[in-house]
């Protein structure tokens, strides 16, 4: 079973993108508004969560991106 990560995976970001090197990633996540980091040998970074979001046509924002916080209810337990 494979565990995802917070972050996508190279072939991930490649699929999405269309391209392999990183440089045409970059372009590509730039010209369509996609927010990334960029790790020290330059290759760049990106969410799953903001990833997913952008994918289904939201716009993620610090409200719909941060899991909301539950609490257990055992009122109706009887």
């Amino acid at each position: 079973m494979d565990t995802q990560t917070e972050t996508l995976a190279e072939e991930e970001l490649a699929a999405i993108t269309g391209y392999q090197l990183p440089s045409k990633q970059i372009q590509w996540l730039s010209m369509n508004g996609w927010q990334y980091v960029l790790t020290r040998s330059r290759r760049p970074i990106v969410g799953r969560v903001y990833a997913r979001l952008k994918l289904a046509g939201v716009s993620p924002s610090a409200n719909n991106s941060v899991t909301e916080t539950w609490t257990l209810d055992l009122s109706r337990v009887g």
